[in-house]
């Protein structure tokens, strides 16, 4: 995905964001055909200037077309169960990512300490599958809070709502994927490209 595809899907993550807290309907946006091709995507809010999370939802197979799982994780993060739905007065003040997805390719290790030498910090999300518990974080995650792979494996497994050591447990199954991501710099604001090195 160029630099300018990826200002447009902020833009359109934006109209549907600022639209879902008005409570009005999403009017149609001319977009380039690579937004028909199915990607995972994920919606990213955060409160602005301090950068505090304020709803991330997406979809991180690539089932949908970049279009459509770009306008339900645009709705969907206004609603994040974590939070207070988002309210028009709040958009001012809260900046839009959108964070484009591979898909996502299983771990295979015969050992499971050995996953940490599968993992990069700051190129790699993780989805840990146990059961019925799952779990995803985005690559952005782990060098936002200074993580290393083994904590960033850890944490993955409780964002699943598991033990932090699951990751040791043959029967996990872990998954990476990369992401391209993209950020206004401000609300309204300029958009750029975010590298995580």
């Amino acid at each position: 995905m160029n630099d300018t595809e990826g200002e447009v899907a902020v833009r359109m993550a934006r109209k549907v964001v600022d639209a879902e807290a008005r409570r009005e309907k999403v009017k149609d946006v001319d977009l380039p055909e690579s937004f028909s091709e199915k990607r995972g995507v994920f919606v990213t809010l955060s409160t602005y200037p301090d950068h505090d999370l304020r709803g991330c939802i997406g979809y991180p197979e690539p089932v949908f077309s970049l279009e459509k799982a770009l306008v339900m994780a645009a709705q969907s993060a206004c609603h994040d169960p974590r939070f207070p739905p988002l309210r028009e007065h709040e958009l001012k003040g809260i900046v839009v990512e959108v964070s484009i997805l591979t898909p996502p390719q299983m771990i295979k290790v015969s050992d499971p300490k050995k996953l940490p030498e599968q993992v990069i910090v700051g190129e790699d999300g993780l989805i840990v599958e146990m059961g019925p518990f799952r779990g995803l974080l985005l690559p952005q995650v782990p060098v936002e809070y200074g993580w290393d792979v083994e904590e960033f494996l850890s944490h993955t497994c409780m964002k699943a709502g598991l033990t932090p050591d699951c990751w040791l447990d043959k029967r996990a199954r872990f998954f990476k994927f990369q992401a391209e991501i993209f950020a206004e710099e401000k609300p309204y604001g300029p958009v750029a490209r975010k590298t995580l090195k």
